[in-house]
């Protein structure tokens, strides 16, 4: 089976490095980006088969970028956090579904290992 890789795209590098060192010995080849243009610039060569995006980032929101990778055909599971009201990252699912995104999941931060492995599966 294909490895997973995984996408991080938010503007806090130290929560990048978190996920990287929670996710690397699993399995999973990790990509950090710290905005939306970054992701952008990487996401073709990248190839993801997950994404975990952040919402709000200077740059461009999380919004803006789920708009982008949905008119570009995206396939991979998209995984939205924030640390704002849960709403927010609701509401970005719904965007993400009606846009042909179809797998979704949210992540409140902070959060920690069990929950970042729970949305994110067993690898492979």
């Amino acid at each position: 089976m294909a490895r997973q890789r995984l996408l991080v795209c938010d503007d806090e590098e130290a929560l990048g490095r978190f996920v990287r060192n929670v996710a690397e010995p699993l399995g999973y080849e990790v990509c950090l980006t710290t905005s939306g243009e970054d992701l952008i610039a990487r996401y073709d060569d990248f190839a993801p088969t997950i994404i975990l995006l952040d919402m709000v980032m200077p740059d461009m929101d999380g919004n803006e970028v789920i708009l982008w990778l949905a008119e570009h055909g995206c396939t991979a599971r998209l995984i939205i956090m924030t640390g704002y009201h849960p709403q927010y990252a609701d509401h970005a699912r719904i965007l993400a579904d009606f846009r042909g995104i179809g797998s979704v999941a949210t992540l409140r931060k902070p959060f920690g290992i069990d929950a970042l492995l729970a949305v994110l599966g067993p690898p492979g």
